[in-house]
């Protein structure tokens, strides 16, 4: 069952209160809008498949230099921003779980071939920076 879907069958309100739909609003448009500023920043490093181009490098500067993967970041923050909209709990969990467990899976695919290229210069990136934003439930 979709996040949207069980906001139809289902009747699990967060709250009667109107700000719940303009919080979610705005998660869904700021978490768009980021990852759209992630995606163009990576250039064409950025692929839906885990590779490693010859000449690449690790990026540290911009959002990366706080979070080691803000796409994944604000993809969380955009199924925040769904499930707040849809105002309704299993709407919200629906949202959530299946991305953060697919991130979760694709972030150790990803970070065990960035150690395997960079070995440690990665580990001391790594070691300074989040994995994800703590407010996307990453921490």
């Amino acid at each position: 069952m979709s996040s949207v879907t069980a906001s139809y069958v289902t009747k699990f309100p967060i709250t009667d209160e109107i700000w719940i739909y303009y919080l979610g609003a705005g998660c869904i448009w700021i978490g768009i809008i980021l990852r759209f500023i992630i995606i163009k920043s990576l250039g064409k490093y950025f692929t839906v498949d885990v590779t490693i181009r010859q000449d690449h490098k690790i990026k540290k500067e911009g959002f990366y230099k706080y979070v080691r993967h803000p796409s994944y970041t604000f993809s969380l923050l955009t199924s925040l921003g769904l499930g707040l909209y849809l105002n309704n709990w299993l709407s919200l969990v629906l949202a959530l779980v299946p991305t953060f467990v697919a991130f979760s899976y694709r972030i150790k695919v990803e970070e065990k071939a960035l150690i395997e290229e960079f070995g440690e210069e990665y580990l001391e990136y790594r070691r300074n920076t989040k994995k994800a934003c703590s407010v996307c439930l990453l921490a």
